[in-house]
């Protein structure tokens, strides 16, 4: 799927939302391809009424919805799988109606036997190409 514009994140939401079958989704992009816009989306679409920001200094962010909790974590400072453990991932992980994951290469290994949603976007520049597993 390739999206050129703000707009058409509310058409990838839409594309999305029925195939979430899991409450892991791993968020892969470089800097500033949009995984935090399409949180922002996502979550408003699953009717959430909360302010969605990048987890980037927090490292984990909770939201509600009428679903359950939504933890939003950016794992991109994190060096090593101990620290991921430290923030206690796992708690968030069985607690939550969906993690959104984004940086997850550092704790991807761990989810080894787990059911789980992968989106990557690529900004290629004139556009976003964005593909979802």
């Amino acid at each position: 799927m390739k999206i050129q514009s703000l707009q058409q994140w509310q058409e990838v939401v839409d594309k999305i939302i029925p195939d979430l079958q899991h409450n892991i989704l791993l968020l892969k992009g470089n800097l500033g391809a949009g995984k935090t816009t399409f949180t922002q989306f996502l979550l408003k679409n699953l009717g959430s009424e909360d302010e969605v920001n990048s987890p980037t200094y927090s490292i984990v962010n909770e939201y509600n919805t009428p679903k359950g909790k939504i933890y939003h974590f950016d794992l991109y400072r994190l060096k090593n799988i101990e620290e991921v453990y430290d923030i206690g991932i796992e708690e968030y992980l069985d607690n939550a109606f969906l993690c959104i994951i984004e940086w997850p290469e550092v704790y991807e290994e761990e989810l080894y036997g787990l059911k789980y949603h992968t989106m990557s976007i690529v900004n290629t520049g004139d556009e976003r190409e964005i593909s979802f597993e």
